[in-house]
């Protein structure tokens, strides 16, 4: 048995490491694995740390800015020189072409939570964060991705897209980690250590930032507009992110240039964008309608008061109250049932007889009677607290055509 379960695992093991992309394996985990045992050895210095993350930092932005809202979903348009920089930084981030990356997200957007969604919450975190890169495999007949189809068209006719893509590895080599390295070293004289860790471990690091998006802005947060899909918002996540962590806001509204839409949401991207439109590097700055933004976020509301009313008793709905004649209602009042008519509607109040606040004559005196307007005035405004409570009581409703005097 013992012989049976090894094997077993061997057999496992050995699917497992023939299903990896090997390729983008290394890339993703070997490259920054090796990085981080090398620091054993490798002083790191103060500021290559820093340089590190504030490289990091502009790399993941020429993503998010980039490939994300200006490629993908076309939320603003940028100038020629504006793109050719997110496009060299952006190939620096090491997440693949433009091309590769926005069709993705495409299919992503477009067949969300199902299995044409490369990235599909549905199959799991593991696989939403970076599994669908590890194991990624291409179709043998096709030669592409096996994802849901999506219109590629404008990519296809964008010449920086096409330079790039031309160019990838070269531009990936250049500026995600020569640039690092020698702006470490010829500054202070730190190559091996810009190479590590502004390299290799910053590269590493905005990559899992960016990763996120993919898999904890579909795990964890809130959703104020909608519930049909796994996007959720979060500060954290938009903190990790740069912005994109207010995921469900960006799948309801996804050409609106900014998914942190408040003035206080923590979205540095739709600043960048901005400061970039005052420079006239960045025109046409998509929002979506505020109006609709709004009915959304009171639709979604009113579905979560919905929600919380199934939890309450509100008595038996008036129309599915059994119809009683008013001689009834009355005979049933004089043989002991402390019943009272109020909106049409037959109370019984035997339970609440001593807890009245008005005290018990005040409600006995009421039995056997309509005491409408009594309730709503006569003698004493009713709360809405009352009027709840006295909901949960009815039993029946008069007939109406029955004469009641």
């Amino acid at each position: 048995m013992n012989h049976t379960l090894s094997t077993t695992s061997k057999s496992s093991v050995v699917t497992i490491l023939r299903s990896l992309n090997w390729p983008k394996t290394i890339f993703l985990v070997g490259i920054p694995l090796a990085a981080t045992i090398s620091l054993h050895w490798i002083p790191l210095r103060k500021e290559t740390f820093w340089v590190g993350l504030a490289y990091a930092y502009i790399r993941a932005l020429t993503v998010t800015a980039g490939y994300h809202r200006l490629w993908a979903h076309r939320s603003y348009l940028a100038s020629t020189p504006l793109k050719i920089i997110f496009a060299i930084i952006g190939a620096g981030a090491g997440q693949d072409t433009i091309k590769k990356w926005c069709r993705d997200h495409r299919a992503h957007h477009r067949y969300v939570d199902t299995d044409k969604d490369p990235y599909s919450m549905s199959k799991g975190f593991f696989h939403a964060h970076i599994g669908w890169v590890l194991f990624e495999q291409s179709d043998p007949v096709r030669g592409v991705l096996a994802t849901g189809r999506v219109d590629i068209s404008d990519l296809r006719s964008d010449p920086v897209v096409i330079w790039q893509r031309k160019y990838y590895l070269i531009l990936l080599f250049l500026a995600g980690y020569l640039a690092p390295t020698l702006y470490c070293g010829l500054l202070y004289d730190d190559y091996l250590g810009g190479f590590v860790f502004a390299g290799c471990i910053a590269t590493a690091l905005q990559q899992q930032g960016t990763f996120c998006v993919n898999s904890v802005a579909h795990w964890y947060g809130s959703q104020p507009y909608s519930t049909d899909k796994t996007p959720k918002d979060h500060p954290l996540t938009g903190l990790l992110t740069l912005g994109e962590g207010y995921h469900n806001f960006h799948h309801e509204f996804p050409i609106d240039y900014r998914n942190g839409v408040r003035w206080h949401d923590f979205d540095p991207t739709k600043w960048v964008i901005w400061l970039c439109a005052q420079f006239g590097l960045a025109t046409n700055l998509r929002r979506f309608p505020q109006n609709e933004i709004e009915k959304g976020r009171i639709q979604r509301r009113r579905e979560k008061l919905d929600e919380e009313s199934e939890k309450v008793d509100w008595g038996v709905p008036l129309e599915e109250l059994p119809v009683m004649e008013w001689e009834e209602f009355q005979q049933q009042a004089r043989t002991g049932c402390n019943l009272i008519v109020i909106r049409g509607a037959v109370h019984d109040v035997s339970a609440f007889v001593t807890e009245h606040p008005g005290g018990a004559a005040m409600i006995t005196g009421a039995i056997g009677k309509d005491a409408t307007e009594m309730f709503e005035g006569g003698v004493y405004g009713h709360s809405n607290a009352a009027s709840n409570l006295l909901d949960t009581m009815r039993i029946a409703a008069i007939k109406k055509e029955a004469n009641v005097e």
